[in-house]
């Protein structure tokens, strides 16, 4: 029983999958390419499917054959001889000529053309019977004369055609161009090109242009004279479609990327929009009118560019699959291949512009700040992502690397000096043999005399170090301009040594003074007194006295 329930189970699921495989179309044998049918260089129809036996390819080549094989035997076209009948045993509709069949229809080229069979198999054969009645219709030597009239009448007519625009283009340009004058286009004061050079490029960019025009011309007139023979139809209708389809297809890919240039127009504007709203707070807190706490005025316009450079960046990531060509590899490639050029080839300049960011919000100088920067020392008067530009008292410019000056120690002079002064200082050395508040009460006096001392706070004097010889004094100074500093200590250098002459008091080393007895003092001669003698050596003798 159990062997018998088996045999009924399998011959059941035989006659089901026989069943299926009767009443299921094959669609393996359908092809994605389509094939055209040619005959006389003109495309009938195109085939997607064939038998197992034969290509597709194949199968299009038997029917060309079969069509050319009919027009080499048959003289004439009989109507009556050119049938199309459906077979009752396969249902497939042949499409045959005086006995000889020209091709068969299946269910497969109905369902790779998305037609009903019978309504196929009557497009098809009207298209063939249609072009070898038209193929039959110019057999004749008449028609084959009045053709070749009608061809050489339109060449004719090209020609003067031709001659007709070459004379109106040596007109035109004669009187437009080389009886013009024109004047030079300029680059500030550099010449950028000159009137001749100017009529030579125009007389090349017309030439060129007329020899476009005339090819043009004559590429659209030679579909006109191959149509007039059914041998070069296909000629004419292959040369149409060479302008056609192309600018067909520019036209259809324009209207299908118009959601996307939509989608990318509105990115744009409300990037550019946001961009517009964030500079004008940007510029209403460099103005002081908007105040945030804790947000200086000077971040105000490095902010705004880091912000809108990082806006427009995110926008571009975000229109980057929308631009035509995108998903294209090569165009994935290229962008990939530039963005390793640009991380190895700038790592130099990342630092730099890392560490301008950086040094943007860390305040260390603005423009017109006079600084020191490693042995540099000036005034800032330029700043950027890259460098920083200092010019020096010598109006040397320096150009330093930002990352340099992030590694580097920087010393500003201007950041206190409008508020508390800066402090500016010199040292002398004086004997011991020189009252101390002498010298303190002659350095005050120096500085007061000094150009750009503030008064407020007063100048004092510091005694930095006693030594073996002499007393080291400081002199130190307020001042509100930093930027003229060497000319402030140039004028207290001056004051110092006019005032310590007045005083009659020398300023030289102890160590030369012990050893100048009998020389004349260093003061000039107009500041020693009238009765001013130098003094003489002074040897003193000790005489020993021995005991009795």
């Amino acid at each position: 029983m159990k062997n018998i329930a088996l045999f009924i189970a399998f011959s059941v699921c035989s006659l089901m999958l026989t069943a299926q495989e009767k009443g299921t179309t094959n669609t393996d044998s359908i092809s994605s390419v389509k094939t055209p049918v040619i005959f006389k260089a003109d495309t009938l129809f195109y085939l997607q499917s064939a038998p197992k036996n034969v290509t597709v390819t194949e199968r299009a080549f038997l029917i060309s054959n079969r069509l050319n094989e009919i027009v080499a035997t048959e003289n004439s076209f009989n109507e009556k001889a050119f049938l199309t009948k459906q077979d009752t045993t396969t249902g497939n509709y042949i499409v045959s000529y005086s006995n000889r069949i020209i091709c068969s229809l299946t269910n497969e080229d109905a369902i790779a053309a998305e037609k009903p069979l019978k309504d196929l198999s009557v497009d098809y054969s009207n298209i063939i019977k249609d072009r070898l009645l038209k193929y039959y219709a110019f057999t004749g030597t008449k028609n084959i004369f009045i053709s070749l009239v009608e061809a050489l009448g339109i060449i004719a007519v090209l020609v003067l055609f031709i001659i007709g625009v070459n004379k109106a283009y040596r007109k035109l340009f004669k009187r437009f161009v080389l009886k013009k004058s024109f004047k030079p286009l300029h680059t500030g004061k550099y010449e950028l090109v000159s009137p001749k050079q100017i009529k030579y490029i125009l007389g090349r960019i017309t030439g060129i242009l007329r020899w476009l025009f005339i090819l043009l011309v004559i590429y659209l007139a030679l579909p006109l004279i191959f149509s007039l023979f059914p041998w070069t139809r296909g000629i004419a209708n292959q040369l149409i479609s060479y302008v056609i389809e192309p600018f067909m297809a520019i036209i259809h890919s324009a209207i299908n990327y118009l959601p996307n240039l939509l989608t990318v127009i509105i990115i744009s504007l409300f990037a550019h929009y946001t961009v517009k709203l964030i500079g004008y707070f940007a510029r209403e807190i460099e103005k002081g009118i908007l105040n945030i706490p804790g947000f200086y005025a000077d971040w105000a316009m490095p902010t705004f560019k880091i912000v809108k450079a990082l806006l427009y960046i995110f926008a571009f990531i975000v229109i980057f699959p929308y631009l035509p060509g995108s998903q294209s590899k090569v165009f994935q490639g290229v962008s990939v291949f530039l963005g390793i050029l640009f991380s190895l080839g700038s790592s130099s300049a990342i630092a730099n512009v890392v560490a301008g960011v950086v040094i943007t919000y860390m305040r260390p100088f603005k423009i017109g700040d006079s600084v020191k920067i490693g042995d540099v020392v000036g005034d800032v008067i330029e700043k950027t992502l890259l460098v920083t530009r200092v010019r020096t008292i010598k109006n040397e410019e320096v150009t330093i690397p930002n990352s340099t000056i992030l590694s580097a120690g920087t010393i500003n002079y201007s950041s206190c000096a409008k508020k508390e002064g800066l402090i500016l200082h010199s040292s002398v050395t004086i004997g011991y043999d020189v009252p101390w508040r002498l010298i303190h009460d002659l350095l005050i006096k120096a500085a007061s005399q000094t150009i750009h001392v503030l008064q407020q706070p007063h100048p004092f004097v510091l005694q930095t170090s006693l030594d073996d010889y002499y007393v080291a004094y400081q002199i130190n100074l307020y001042t509100d301009r930093p930027e003229i500093a060497s000319r402030i200590r140039s004028s207290l250098h001056q004051n110092i040594l006019d005032v310590f002459n007045d005083a009659g008091v020398e300023i030289m080393s102890p160590a030369y003074h012990s050893l100048r007895d009998g020389n004349t003092v260093t003061i000039p001669e107009d500041k020693r007194p009238e009765d001013y003698q130098p003094d003489g050596f002074v040897i003193r003798q000790r005489v020993s006295v021995k005991p009795v």
